[in-house]
Protein backbone atom coordinates (compact mmCIF):
# COMPACT_ATOMS: atom_id res chain seq x y z
CA UNK A 1 0.00 0.00 0.00
CA UNK A 2 1.42 3.50 -1.01
CA UNK A 3 1.92 6.32 1.52
CA UNK A 4 -0.82 8.25 0.27
CA UNK A 5 -3.06 5.85 0.27
CA UNK A 6 -1.83 4.58 4.50
CA UNK A 7 -2.25 8.66 4.73
CA UNK A 8 -6.17 8.16 3.20
CA UNK A 9 -6.62 5.18 5.15
CA UNK A 10 -5.46 6.93 9.03
CA UNK A 11 -8.12 9.80 8.27
CA UNK A 12 -10.77 7.88 7.36
CA UNK A 13 -10.32 5.47 10.48
CA UNK A 14 -9.77 8.99 12.58
CA UNK A 15 -12.79 10.43 11.74
CA UNK A 16 -14.77 7.82 11.54
CA UNK A 17 -14.53 6.20 14.86
CA UNK A 18 -14.14 9.80 16.60
CA UNK A 19 -16.97 11.52 14.72
CA UNK A 20 -20.89 10.91 14.70
CA UNK A 21 -22.37 9.96 11.86
CA UNK A 22 -19.12 9.91 9.56
CA UNK A 23 -18.33 6.67 7.61
CA UNK A 24 -16.48 4.84 5.19
CA UNK A 25 -18.32 5.00 1.61
CA UNK A 26 -18.13 5.08 -2.10
CA UNK A 27 -17.50 8.06 -4.67
CA UNK A 28 -17.46 6.66 -8.50
CA UNK A 29 -16.09 3.55 -7.21
CA UNK A 30 -12.99 5.09 -5.26
CA UNK A 31 -13.06 4.84 -1.60
CA UNK A 32 -14.68 7.87 0.50
CA UNK A 33 -15.81 9.36 3.87
CA UNK A 34 -19.67 10.37 4.02
CA UNK A 35 -21.36 12.31 6.67
CA UNK A 36 -24.83 10.27 6.66
CA UNK A 37 -25.03 9.22 3.45
CA UNK A 38 -23.32 12.18 1.41
CA UNK A 39 -19.59 12.00 0.43
CA UNK A 40 -17.10 15.05 1.27
CA UNK A 41 -14.04 13.12 0.29
CA UNK A 42 -12.68 10.88 -1.23
CA UNK A 43 -8.70 8.83 -2.55
CA UNK A 44 -8.21 7.90 -6.32
CA UNK A 45 -5.15 7.99 -8.35
CA UNK A 46 -2.80 8.78 -4.90
CA UNK A 47 -4.79 11.86 -4.91
CA UNK A 48 -6.79 12.96 -2.29
CA UNK A 49 -10.40 15.08 -3.45
CA UNK A 50 -12.19 16.68 -0.86
CA UNK A 51 -15.70 18.96 -1.58
CA UNK A 52 -14.68 22.26 -0.50
CA UNK A 53 -17.21 24.54 -1.42
CA UNK A 54 -17.10 27.11 -4.89
CA UNK A 55 -14.38 30.06 -4.39
CA UNK A 56 -12.85 28.25 -1.36
CA UNK A 57 -8.93 29.05 -1.25
CA UNK A 58 -6.60 26.31 -0.56
CA UNK A 59 -3.99 28.63 -0.47
CA UNK A 60 -5.45 29.28 3.19
CA UNK A 61 -4.41 25.98 4.53
CA UNK A 62 -0.82 26.08 2.28
CA UNK A 63 -1.97 24.72 -0.62
CA UNK A 64 -0.43 25.84 -4.34
CA UNK A 65 -1.58 23.42 -6.35
CA UNK A 66 -4.90 22.00 -6.98
CA UNK A 67 -7.20 20.30 -9.89
CA UNK A 68 -11.17 20.83 -9.74
CA UNK A 69 -12.90 17.06 -10.00
CA UNK A 70 -13.35 16.75 -13.83
CA UNK A 71 -15.29 12.99 -14.18
CA UNK A 72 -17.07 14.15 -17.51
CA UNK A 73 -15.23 14.38 -20.62
CA UNK A 74 -18.13 17.04 -22.17
CA UNK A 75 -18.93 18.91 -18.95
CA UNK A 76 -16.79 21.98 -17.44
CA UNK A 77 -15.09 20.58 -13.93
CA UNK A 78 -16.80 20.21 -10.84
CA UNK A 79 -15.60 23.70 -9.48
CA UNK A 80 -16.71 22.76 -5.53
CA UNK A 81 -14.43 19.50 -5.67
CA UNK A 82 -10.62 20.21 -5.32
CA UNK A 83 -7.98 17.30 -5.67
CA UNK A 84 -4.83 17.49 -4.15
CA UNK A 85 -2.02 15.95 -4.75
CA UNK A 86 0.45 13.93 -2.49
CA UNK A 87 3.01 16.23 -1.99
CA UNK A 88 0.27 17.43 0.29
CA UNK A 89 -1.10 15.07 2.89
CA UNK A 90 -0.02 16.72 5.79
CA UNK A 91 -2.64 18.88 4.50
CA UNK A 92 -5.40 16.16 3.92
CA UNK A 93 -6.69 16.26 7.34
CA UNK A 94 -6.97 19.80 7.75
CA UNK A 95 -8.98 19.91 4.24
CA UNK A 96 -11.44 17.05 5.59
CA UNK A 97 -11.97 18.87 8.63
CA UNK A 98 -13.50 21.67 6.51
CA UNK A 99 -15.41 19.60 4.17
CA UNK A 100 -17.07 17.61 6.75
CA UNK A 101 -18.00 20.90 8.17
CA UNK A 102 -19.15 22.14 5.18
CA UNK A 103 -21.55 18.73 4.46
CA UNK A 104 -22.42 18.72 7.75
CA UNK A 105 -23.99 22.36 7.38
CA UNK A 106 -25.86 20.96 3.49
CA UNK A 107 -27.16 17.71 5.29
CA UNK A 108 -28.52 19.19 8.86
CA UNK A 109 -29.85 22.48 7.63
Amino acid sequence: MEKSEMQFRMITEKMSSSKENVHEGKMMSSPGICYKKKVFAFFHQSEMTFKLGKGFEPSTVGVDEFKFLSPFKNKPPMTAWFSIDPKYMDKWEALAEIALTNIQKEVDK
